[in-house]
C-alpha cells in the first residue's frame, strides 16, 4: 500500500481545499501553512495551507448554491451517497489507519480497531436512521415537518480526527444540509483523505466543502458568517464560547460537544476485579484525549487499598511506544502543547498532595523522543484538588474516596461538566437508580458495548445539543407546522 504521506503529495492535496466538487488552490490574500508534526518523532511530516475570509466566502458560497437541490433531493439518494461514503471508508481502512497514527499518534493497533471503523459507524447509521425517518407527521389536522436547516460550518477537533468528522458529516448530510468542513490544523491530514473519500463517491458539488485554517480566523468566519444557519463544534469549553459568542449576531443554532471531567462510581458492591481493569482501560482511551473519559474514579473509602492495587496492575500492562509497532497500545500524546500540558498537571497532583499510584511526570524512561506520557494514576485525591476539577485530556487518573453513596452522587456531579458518566454495581435497582441523579449527557452502566445509536452530548459546560443516532440528525433539522394540512 502506498503511504498516505506519499498519497497525499502525489495528489497535490496538501495544498489545497475542497471546494464546490473541485480542488482548488487558496484564494485568500494571506498564504499561510501549518506543519504536521509526527508527535512521535517530534518532526515535520507535511504542510497544509491554511485557508482565510475569502476562502471561507467562496465554500459558503458554493454550499448555499448546493443547498436548494440537495434539501429537495429524495431521502433514498442521500442515503446512496451515504452508502457508497461508509463502503470507501472500510476499502481504505489501513490507508486512514496509518495516517492517523502519523498525525496525532495513535496506536496502529487501536486507530485500525477503533478510530477508523467507528468513524466509518457514524455514516452507516446516518444512512440507516435516514432510510426510515418520518420527515413528515400528521397530529390532527396539521402536519409537523421536519426540514434540513440550511448551511453548516463543522469544526472537528485533533484527537479523535476522522471519528468526529463523521459524526457532524454523516447526519448533516442526511439531514439535507450542506457543509464547510473546518478541521484542526493540527491532525488535518485525515480530513483531506475523507474529502478525498466525498469526491470519489460523487458527492454533487457544494455539498461538502473543506478549507484548512485556524479557529480564529477560518473557524470564527465560519461562526459569523451570515449565510451558515448552523454550527457545530467538537473542542475545548473555551473553544466553544468563542464560537457561540461569533454566532450569536446572526441567532445561528450552535451545537457545542466540549470538555469534561467524567466520573466512575464504583458502588461498595461492585466487581472490583473485573470493574477496576476496565475503568483505567476507559479512562486511559486513546490516552485519555477523549472530552469524556472517566478520569475520576471514585471508590468507597474500605476499598481503596484494593482499588490502587488493581489500577496500578491494569496500568503496568499499557504499552506506551513507537505507534507504528503491533505491540504498543498506546502512542504519544498528539501534539507539544498537550503534552506540555499533561506535564504541568501531573506537578500539579504531586503539589496538591495527592498520592501517585504508578506514573508520574516525564517520559517513560526507555524514550527519550517524541510526546509520550507516563500512565499516572493519583490516590486519595479530594474533590477541590484541581487534578479532580479540570481536564487534563491525557492519561492522569485520579482516584477519590467516598463514605456514602449520596456522597459519591454529589462528588460526581460536582463539577462544571456533564458529558459523561460510569457506574459499576451488581445490584442492578441500584445502579440505575444512581444513574439517573448524575447530571451528564451519557451514563454507561457496568461497562456496556459502545452503541453508536446512543446520543452524545454535555450537559453544564460540556456544551449543549446531540450527536449520534437519530438525535444527532434531528440537530440539524427545523420543525415547521403547517395547520389545516390534512383538512
Amino acid at each position: 500500500m502506498t503511504s498516505p504521506l506519499r498519497h497525499l503529495t502525489e495528489a497535490g492535496l496538501l495544498g489545497k481545499f475542497y471546494i464546490d466538487g473541485e480542488w482548488r488552490k487558496p484564494i485568500g490574500s494571506v498564504a499561510a501553512a501549518a506543519s504536521v508534526v509526527n508527535p512521535a518523532t517530534e518532526q515535520s511530516i507535511a504542510e497544509v495551507t491554511l485557508g482565510d475570509d475569502d476562502d471561507v466566502d467562496c465554500a459558503i458560497a458554493a454550499a448555499r448554491r448546493a443547498f436548494a437541490g440537495w434539501s429537495t433531493t429524495p431521502p433514498a439518494e442521500r442515503a446512496a451517497l451515504l452508502d457508497r461514503v461508509h463502503g470507501l471508508l472500510l476499502q481504505r481502512l489501513e490507508l486512514f489507519a496509518q495516517v492517523l497514527t502519523f498525525e496525532m499518534g495513535a496506536a496502529i493497533t487501536y486507530a485500525r480497531r477503533a478510530q477508523v471503523p467507528l468513524a466509518a459507524e457514524h455514516i452507516r447509521v446516518a444512512r440507516d436512521n435516514l432510510a426510515n425517518y418520518p420527515f413528515v407527521t400528521p397530529r390532527d389536522s396539521t402536519a409537523i415537518m421536519r426540514e434540513a436547516i440550511g448551511v453548516c460550518g463543522l469544526i472537528t477537533p485533533w484527537n479523535w480526527p476522522l471519528y468526529q468528522i463523521t459524526a457532524k458529516v454523516g447526519p448533516a448530510l442526511a439531514a439535507g444540509c450542506t457543509v464547510v468542513l473546518k478541521p484542526s490544523e493540527l491532525s488535518p491530514l485525515s480530513a483531506l483523505l475523507f474529502a478525498e473519500v466525498m469526491d470519489d463517491a460523487a458527492c454533487p458539488p457544494g455539498v461538502f466543502n473543506l478549507v484548512n485554517g485556524t479557529g480564529p480566523i477560518v473557524g470564527a468566519r465560519l461562526a459569523s458568517h451570515p449565510q451558515v444557519d448552523m454550527i457545530s463544534i467538537t473542542g475545548s469549553t473555551r473553544a466553544g464560547v468563542l464560537v457561540a459568542q461569533a454566532a450569536a449576531p446572526t441567532v445561528k443554532r450552535v451545537a457545542q460537544e466540549l470538555g469534561g471531567k467524567s466520573p466512575n462510581i464504583f458502588l461498595p458492591d461492585a466487581d472490583l476485579r473485573r470493574a477496576v481493569p476496565l475503568g483505567v482501560g476507559a479512562a486511559f482511551r486513546n490516552l485519555g484525549q477523549s472530552c469524556s473519559a472517566p478520569t475520576r474514579m471514585l471508590v468507597p473509602r474500605s476499598h481503596m487499598k484494593e482499588v490502587e492495587t488493581l489500577a496500578a496492575a491494569a496500568a503496568s500492562e499499557l504499552v506506551v511506544g513507537d505507534p507504528l509497532a503491533e505491540s504498543t497500545t498506546h502512542g504519544p500524546i498528539a501534539n507539544r502543547p498537550q503534552f506540555e500540558r499533561v506535564q504541568t498537571m501531573i506537578g500539579v497532583g504531586l503539589e496538591e498532595g495527592a498520592k501517585l499510584v504508578i506514573g508520574g511526570p516525564g517520559r517513560p524512561s526507555d524514550l527519550k523522543i517524541g510526546f509520550y506520557a507516563r500512565p499516572t494514576i493519583f490516590s486519595n485525591v479530594h474533590r477541590d484538588m484541581r487534578i479532580a476539577q479540570e481536564e487534563i485530556f491525557g492519561p492522569v487518573l485520579a482516584i477519590i474516596p467516598y463514605d456514602t453513596v449520596d456522597d459519591a452522587i454529589a462528588i460526581a456531579n460536582d463539577t462544571v461538566y456533564g458529558l459523561g458518566a460510569h457506574v459499576q454495581g451488581t445490584d442492578m435497582e441500584t445502579v440505575r437508580k444512581v444513574a439517573r441523579q448524575i447530571q451528564s449527557g451519557q451514563v454507561h452502566l457496568n461497562h456496556p458495548d459502545w452503541d453508536p445509536n446512543a446520543p452524545f452530548g454535555g450537559y453544564k459546560r460540556s456544551g449543549n445539543g446531540r450527536e449520534y443516532g437519530r438525535e444527532g440528525m434531528e440537530e440539524y433539522l427545523e420543525t415547521k407546522a403547517v395547520l389545516g394540512f390534512y383538512r
